[in-house]
């Protein structure tokens, strides 16, 4: 017999074993009929079960006039919701592929008009997954002042590096540290591994304090890999020769480099987004506080968009000292508030 299950043998399969995964009794007609949304009589039902039976779905217990699941029955099932779950998961990914592909139109947008608004420059990141984990670290002795450090992170994410380390690590001593590192560290992500778990990682580590530091030193760089793909939009650049004490010399010109440097900006958005843990509150950088070197002639202003489930992104306004700080923070948190509303609502 054809073993191809039409869309009503499927539905009364399912309320079936449903039916029977909840009682644990044989299932008969009748109690199939009272599923509302199969609006069958009971003749059509056993006709139907009659079939199930024939293809080896469902099996008649001896002593019952009801039907329980087959092996081949609960398989079908199984392999049913399992369908059903990818096309789930898939659904969400072409959703939240669509929503950043409008997100990003957004975002260029959103730079040109903060420019424009404040009469300096802007940059946009795009949105990238901040809750990266680290999954796995492995210390190897290569040499005698030398080891291998491999990093393992959410993504599968391989980094593989050479550090030198002044003293000489024994096995044990080498097996003890990689203890260590993975039972303090497994499972968080780089917003997590403060300052606290750090001091204690070196408090823990007692002479080899040292070693900690340069281990920790490659996780975050691991981590930053994950996310070396970040869009940056930028606008308003040119507004920086409006003020004399920016574009005096080679400033401007420096200023405007860093600007149209993408890896310089990603690194920028790195450090403060791994400054402030995170916070999603607005930042203010003067001088010398900001990260980049060839912003230190300025101040900038910062804040973070959140469209939840980790997806990230920052938006700075790079200006003079003098800059407006009432109108740069007043327009910057306005269009966090319109940010927040326009991809918000499409999740009501």
């Amino acid at each position: 017999m054809d073993t191809q299950l039409d869309n009503r043998k499927i539905t009364i399969l399912k309320a079936i074993i449903k039916t029977y995964l909840e009682t644990g009794e044989p299932v008969g007609s009748r109690t199939i009929s009272k599923y509302s949304e199969l609006k069958l009589s009971s003749a059509t039902i056993r006709n139907e079960m009659s079939d199930l039976e024939e293809m080896g779905y469902i099996i008649q217990p001896h002593t019952s006039a009801g039907r329980i699941p087959s092996d081949k029955g609960y398989r079908f099932y199984v392999d049913q919701i399992m369908q059903e779950k990818d096309n789930e998961v898939t659904e969400f990914k072409d959703m939240m592929v669509q929503k950043v592909d409008k997100l990003e139109l957004v975002l260029k947008k959103m730079a040109q008009v903060l420019a424009a608004n404040t009469n300096y420059a802007a940059m946009i990141s795009g949105p990238s997954y901040h809750k990266t984990k680290l999954k796995f670290i492995q210390l190897s002795r290569v040499e005698a002042h030398k080891l291998l450090v491999v990093v393992v992170v959410e993504g599968n994410i391989v980094k593989n590096t050479m550090i030198d380390i002044a003293e000489e690590l024994g096995e044990q001593e080498l097996l003890n540290l990689n203890i260590l590192l993975n039972s303090s560290l497994n499972g968080l992500t780089i917003e997590e591994i403060n300052l606290d778990i750090i001091s204690r990682l070196k408090e823990d580590a007692g002479i080899h304090s040292q070693v900690v530091e340069l281990v920790l030193n490659e996780v975050a760089e691991a981590i930053k890999a994950g996310g070396e793909d970040l869009q940056i939009y930028t606008s308003g650049a040119t507004n920086i020769f409006r003020y004399p004490e920016l574009s005096e010399g080679d400033k401007a010109s420096k200023l405007i480099g860093t600007l149209e440097h993408k890896e310089m900006l990603q690194e920028f958005v790195y450090e403060v987004n791994t400054e402030n843990g995170g916070d999603a509150g607005i930042q203010v950088y003067i001088g010398d506080e900001t990260p980049v070197q060839s912003m230190k002639d300025c101040s900038v202003v910062t804040a973070n968009y959140d469209l939840g489930g980790g997806l990230r992104g920052t938006v700075g306004i790079i200006g003079p000292k003098r800059m407006d700080y009432e109108k740069v923070l007043g327009t910057l948190r306005n269009l966090m508030s319109q940010l927040d509303a326009a991809f918000k609502k499409d999740e009501r």
